[in-house]
């Protein structure tokens, strides 16, 4: 499970030349979130969206790996904003129900 103080996983703009809009990717791991400071140049909120999606789905699965075995539900969201405020919010959920032991 991922804390507070864990690093980001996601990956922070280079020098590469970006004419677009600076996007932050906050971290929410149920009710704990880790704040993006630096952000990432992108072109267009749909590479924001995508960049969101698969920074998500690495999260998530180390999370699944995690919480699988022991059979607990599990809820994590990236929420993408840029300097005016919250854009979009990629949600994860990961819930199991053992029927036997």
């Amino acid at each position: 499970m991922m804390t507070i103080a864990d690093p980001i996983s996601i990956q922070t703009a280079t020098a590469v030349q970006c004419d677009g809009k600076r996007y932050f990717f906050d971290i929410r791991d149920g009710n704990e979130i880790a704040i993006d400071d630096e952000g990432m140049l992108l072109p267009h909120i749909q590479a924001a969206q995508e960049e969101a999606a698969r920074s998500l789905a690495g999260i998530a699965h180390d999370a699944v790996r995690g919480s699988a075995s022991q059979g607990i539900g599990h809820r994590m969201a990236i929420e993408v904003r840029d300097e005016a405020g919250p854009v979009l919010q990629a949600t994860f959920t990961f819930a199991v129900e053992r029927r036997r032991q």
